[in-house]
């Protein structure tokens, strides 16, 4: 048997948070289940037996699933039940979702079933954190999820690696599922009664894939006050309209804190310190409004973890199993709606700072406007410059508001109408996600833009969080006085502030930010 280390997350049905999946998600993240999950999943699991061997009609453990509800299965049929649900719920298309959004799911899984309510084996929960702690990871389609009765399709894919079939990714190669699972030291796990159901029903992809979306999703309200502090430097802006008294008057939180974090990012500026007495006397919105653009977003991101974690926390299987009195209870905590709407938020509110962030670009491009060499380049004419950088962020921006249109308010009816209104939460997972890629891709090109922007301004130097900022970029992404292949420049600033490079460097210098 592999010796297991000591479980860096353990988990208990409950308390979890975003954080926490982040790091599950992670590769090589230890997880466990605490002693007292371990004892109230084998009490929810004995009500489950006394159903069995007192030959009663409970839905999903004595009966078909969905329309067959109806359908009484005989007593020697019924684990037999639990893998035909599996390998016939698991119809899932398209390109898989990517190996931590996985793990995510599975471990989301995992603690949802610790609660005890599902009325499972801790067999069931041990294969699932073996998967998680042996590098074993199924591969997912990511299309075929109508977010009710649960993420049924993708949550299937899982289920077959678990009993030995599937495909799995382990330790960079992809196996079936049983050789994956060999490989791991591992055995196909042989369902029980309800088991297939409670692997299957729940709102944990939408979930999982929307907390990692999260998660990213904050670190770019960051980067927009950083991008946007930028961009201010390099047009000569003033930082009066940042005041605190300003945003007493409408203390909105998410505006307050924006307004700190710009106030921070500028603090020592000697670039502002050289145009005090100059005629201008406001900025354009996009400058002016940060706070309050920026801040609106990191109000509605705030609602949003508030839903995800309340979600992460719950038991979303149905029926659910209560040991206290030794009821099966049917219901409808497999909707996905509540996560649903939070997504489609979420999708709206980031696409706002790839959009106030493409105007600061245009404006820093635009002579007229900027004060600056037309699109940054001394020579133009001959050369280009940042002309075509601010066509890759208004397409980003014009394919964002395609994305933002909400999923949550569709729906189509399944399984012979019984499933007659469906949330559509996964759909609205995976379009925040690819919104929030896009997103990260528009500041990108502010960023280069305002750093070369602020190259012309030399030797006069920005505020301390600007300059740390600048720092970091021309670590990667050196001045340029004639054109290049800018598309280089754009993606190594995109992975800097995926991998934390330049947010590190600012936080560095001026302290932590909201």
């Amino acid at each position: 048997m592999m010796r297991m280390a000591t479980a860096a997350v353990t988990i208990t049905g409950s308390r979890l948070t975003a954080e926490q999946v982040g790091l599950a998600a992670a590769s090589g993240t230890v997880v466990g289940l605490s002693a007292g999950a371990r004892a109230r999943v084998r009490a929810g699991r004995s009500v489950v037996e006394r159903i069995i061997d007192d030959d009663r009609t409970v839905y999903g453990i004595t009966t078909g699933f969905g329309k067959f509800a109806e359908v009484r299965i005989s007593r020697d049929g019924i684990d037999r039940l639990q893998e035909n649900l599996i390998r016939s719920h698991a119809t899932g298309v398209g390109p898989p979702f990517d190996q931590a959004q996985v793990r995510a799911v599975m471990f989301l899984q995992a603690n949802q079933l610790a609660r005890g309510a599902s009325g499972v084996r801790p067999a069931v929960i041990d294969q699932l954190l073996g998967l998680l702690n042996r590098g074993v990871v199924p591969v997912v389609p990511r299309q075929g999820s109508v977010g009710a009765s649960g993420d049924l399709s993708p949550m299937a894919h899982i289920g077959l690696v678990m009993i030995g079939r599937g495909r799995a990714w382990h330790r960079g190669r992809l196996l079936a599922g049983g050789a994956a699972l060999r490989r791991a030291g591992l055995r196909p796990l042989r369902l029980a009664a309800k088991e297939g159901l409670a692997i299957t029903n729940g709102t944990e992809v939408m979930t999982a894939v929307g907390i990692l979306n999260l998660l990213e999703a904050e670190r770019l309200c960051k980067l927009a006050d950083v991008a946007g502090a930028m961009s201010l430097e390099a047009l000569r802006g003033t930082d009066r309209a940042f005041d605190r008294r300003i945003h007493r008057l409408r203390p909105h939180r998410g505006q307050r804190e924006s307004a700190e974090n710009l106030r921070r990012l500028l603090a020592g500026s000697l670039i502002r310190r050289s145009h005090t007495a100059c005629g201008k006397v406001q900025d354009a919105y996009s400058l002016r409004c940060m706070p309050q653009v920026h801040g609106a977003t990191r109000t509605a991101l705030r609602h949003v973890r508030q839903v995800l974690e309340t979600e992460l926390n719950s038991v979303t299987d149905n029926p659910l199993v209560f040991p206290g009195s030794g009821q099966v209870i049917s219901g409808g905590n497999f909707h996905g709606q509540p996560v649903a709407l939070a997504m489609d938020y979420m999708g709206i509110a980031v696409a706002e700072l790839a959009d106030i962030s493409e105007r600061r670009l245009a404006r820093l491009l635009d002579a007229s406007l900027s004060g600056l060499p037309g699109f940054l380049t001394r020579r133009g004419g001959l050369n280009s410059g940042l002309m075509i950088v601010q066509n890759t962020a208004a397409s980003l921006v014009s394919e964002n508001k395609v994305l933002a249109h909400p999923a949550s308010v569709d729906s189509i009816p399944t399984s012979a109408n019984q499933e007659d209104h469906v949330s559509m939460g996964t759909i609205g997972a995976r379009k925040a996600g690819e919104i929030i890629g896009n997103t990260r891709y528009a500041l990108a090109c502010e960023l280069l833009a305002a750093a070369q922007g602020l190259e012309f301004l030399r030797p006069l130097t920005p505020g301390m969080g600007v300059a740390a900022a600048r720092e970091a970029i021309r670590s990667r992404v050196r001045p340029f006085d004639h054109d290049r292949e800018f598309h280089r420049d754009i993606e190594a600033i995109g992975a800097m502030m995926a991998d934390g490079t330049i947010l590190a460097r600012v936080e560095k210098r001026a302290g932590k930010l909201h």
